[in-house]
């Protein structure tokens, strides 16, 4: 997939150590897409801590181990594929594999971790609010008991305790790795000022450093809460049926495929499933962004999560509930926060360089202001500030707070918008590349329309009994579970007409349906039954169907009709194209279906061109022609047969996210419930939030270059500093949040 980084293999790396630290395991056999994990061992000996030190070692790397891929195996091991999972384990003979006891072991659980951001922005806020109120004490002492010093330094102590005990602590955890950040920068200032007798500047700084701190922390916490939402709708017992009907709850764990489980109103859905018995609605737009409810009927899909409205519903169960949707949806999205847009790994890579910059800079600056400006090295006079006090308010004002941080929010607003929304992001490389997207690739089955045929004819010869025609079609398709036979179904029962009483029921395997009704032999198929029998010259005079229809003929005892079907075209897909064309997206059909069909779903979509009868091959190299004429471009298929072209575009979209583990496996951006049009609604998010992105820079960067000018050629005061760097800091995580609340549009 064009989203993974070069950085993705460094997991077998991590599965090999920990190999090298367990010497009773002879190999771990994972599979990331179902959860799976396993470990070989020669004999049955326990190994002391397996599952802490395993459970560890996977919540390290899962986000490299979605990735799928493997790499090359380290020296003295071997790696090889096995199905879907991957196998890494030391090299040895065939015949000692054979001694190989696999142990199957429980992955780590995905843990919601909203009430540990909540308590951090909370903490910060306290810290902050502390901060404050013994900054405006040491303050007001300061004034109304000049005589007692103390009782100030005491208050403006307590205030730099609570505003810097945060920095304090993640500064020792960077210090202990030989690392320093942004937080050794606001201590280092905070204790000059200290130094040089500026308590309350001091108090002031790290009052607007913690204050800013909590509300970025809350600002992120926000962007977590629609995914938490997620987790927290995952169901955790089920009520299974027994063999005899009965009754019994049991935790979701336990549930096997092919069990039935009853689902009363108010209830979610354990797993995933087909109903088996009931008739209800359920609420899917904690999945799928859809608000209003969906009905369910015997044979209709369920969902993990969903919530069952009014009506008791027995399902069975078709997905583990590991392996549910909601369940892929959830490490989909946990997996995508962790993977970092290009722009967002730049900042991380110059971070630690920049600050060692700053503080380099600030101490040649002291230097220069002391020993060539001849300004006071540490001692403030009312004609001038001292070298050190500007040293230190060079250090805040050249801090790149808000530059960090304006990438990863935006990133995080958007995926948590798009994830409440249906609109799923694998990571901030999909939402800054699709922003640049000039050309889309379209498939047209299950794309553009729905996938689904549906009755647009009904002819007879002779002419005036076509309800007969159709009566007939219903008699024999209500005995066959083809796509044909469903949209003949539906069409009939539409209509309002009645089955009639067959015998003889058979289906001829790539011909059609054969029975009896009244005694009289019955047919159902293709033209071909028509042009191999008696009727064969008189059936070369009937005229074809469109290009773009379907036809079945029904043979009867003194009947012959056709029913003429059609791949429904989505309602959404017309307008979808059309605000592509206005926003100058050029608009392409890929798809292997006939021309003529082709062509005519074009026309009446409005699409700028169509390239049909293409193999798989073919699409992939109609993806790259478009990429030679300089077009970034995204492929929006279904995600199985699309696989290849969906991987050769810069961007790949998958409609079907809803059961389609490709969808889920090959796609940079998936579209919940099929819906095209959200399509539209992540182009339109990602260009929002390139827009954001930009606007964060530009505001970041310009208070740095003018506040570090300000400050070299002229004295500003350190609390003008501390406002415009943290004043900068807040805004960037405020204009991020517009991405979380405001309209996509």
């Amino acid at each position: 997939m064009s989203g993974r980084t070069a950085e993705s293999g460094d997991w077998v790396e991590t599965l090999a150590k920990f190999l090298r630290e367990q010497p009773g395991v002879t190999a771990v056999r994972i599979d990331p897409s179902a959860h799976r994990l396993a470990v070989a061992t020669i004999g049955r000996a326990p190994v002391p801590g397996l599952e802490e030190k395993l459970a560890a070692t996977i919540a390290a790397i899962e986000a490299q181990v979605a990735a799928r891929s493997t790499g090359k195996a380290p020296t003295g091991f071997s790696l090889r594929q096995s199905g879907g999972a991957t196998v890494l384990g030391r090299e040895s003979c065939v015949t000692a594999e054979q001694l190989w006891l696999w142990r199957e072991m429980e992955w780590p659980e995905i843990k919601a971790e909203p009430d540990a951001g909540d308590q951090e922005w909370r903490t910060l806020a306290w810290l902050a609010a502390v901060c404050g109120g013994a900054g405006i004490a040491g303050a007001l002492a300061s004034r109304l008991v000049p005589d007692l010093p103390w009782v100030a330094h005491g208050l403006f102590l307590l205030g730099v305790i609570a505003g810097g005990w945060d920095a304090a602590v993640d500064t020792w955890e960077n210090l202990r790795k030989r690392e320093i950040d942004i937080h050794f920068l606001m201590l280092a200032v905070a204790l000059g000022a200290i130094f040089i007798g500026a308590w309350g500047e001091a108090v002031l700084l790290l009052f607007l450093f913690s204050a800013s701190g909590a509300m970025e922390e809350y600002a992120l916490d926000r962007t977590q809460r629609e995914v938490s939402a997620l987790l927290r709708t995952s169901p955790k017992r089920a009520t299974r049926l027994r063999p005899d009907g009965t009754e019994e709850e049991v935790a979701v764990e336990a549930l096997r495929v092919g069990e039935k489980v009853r689902v009363k109103p108010g209830e979610a859905f354990a797993a995933d499933g087909v109903v088996a018995a009931g008739k209800s609605a359920s609420d899917e737009s904690n999945l799928t962004g859809e608000a209003n409810p969906v009905e369910k009927a015997v044979g209709d899909q369920v969902f993990s999560g969903t919530l069952n409205l009014w009506g008791t519903v027995d399902f069975e169960v078709v997905r583990l509930p590991s392996e549910s949707t909601l369940q892929k949806i959830i490490r989909l999205i946990q997996t995508a926060q962790k993977l970092k847009a290009p722009s967002e790994r730049f900042t991380d890579r110059f971070g630690t360089g920049y600050t060692y910059a700053v503080i380099g800079g600030s101490t040649l600056m002291f230097l220069v202001w002391w020993l060539g400006f001849g300004l006071p090295a540490f001692v403030n006079t009312e004609e001038s500030r001292s070298a050190f006090y500007r040293a230190m308010t060079l250090m805040v004002v050249a801090s790149p707070c808000a530059l960090v941080l304006s990438i990863p929010s935006a990133i995080l607003a958007a995926i948590a918008w798009g994830a409440r929304h249906g609109v799923l992001f694998r990571g901030g490389a999909a939402i800054e590349k699709l922003a640049g997207v000039d050309a889309v690739a379209l498939d047209k089955t299950g794309t553009l329309t729905t996938g689904e045929l549906a009755v647009v004819g009904c002819e007879s010869f002779p002419p005036g009994r076509e309800r007969e025609v159709l009566q007939l079609a219903y008699t024999l398709e209500a005995r066959s579970h083809h796509p044909i036979a469903r949209a003949i179904v539906r069409h009939a029962k539409a209509e309002g007409v009645t089955e009639l009483a067959l015998e003889d029921f058979e289906s001829i395997t790539g011909h059609g349906l054969r029975g009896k009704v009244d005694g009289a032999s019955l047919l159902l198929g293709r033209r071909e039954l028509l042009e191999t029998g008696p009727l064969a010259e008189w059936a070369k005079q009937l005229p074809p169907a469109a290009a773009e229809l379907s036809e079945v003929w029904v043979l009867g005892r003194d009947l012959v009709g056709r029913l003429l079907l059609k791949d429904q075209i989505r309602a959404e897909s017309r307008e979808v194209l059309q605000r592509l064309k206005e926003a100058g997206i050029r608009t392409v059909m890929l798809t292997g279906d006939r021309r003529h069909a082709a062509e005519a779903v074009a026309r009446e979509l409005g699409l700028d061109e169509v390239r049909a009868g293409l193999s798989p091959e073919d699409k992939v190299a109609a993806i790259q022609a478009l990429r030679q004429e300089g077009r970034t471009v995204a492929m929006v298929g279904d995600g199985v047969n699309d696989a290849p072209s969906l991987a050769a575009a810069d961007v790949s979209v998958a409609m079907g996210a809803r059961g389609s583990d490709a969808a889920l496996e090959q796609a940079e951006v998936i579209l919940m419930h099929d819906r095209i049009e959200n399509f539209l609604a992540a182009e339109r998010l990602s260009r929002r939030a390139r827009t954001v992105i930009r606007q964060n820079l530009a505001l970041s960067l310009g208070v740095v270059i003018v506040m570090v000018l300000a400050t070299a050629v002229g004295a500003v005061p350190l609390a003008v500093g501390v406002a415009a760097h943290e004043g900068s800091t807040l805004v960037v995580c405020l204009n991020s949040l517009r991405l979380l609340f405001g309209r996509n549009e």
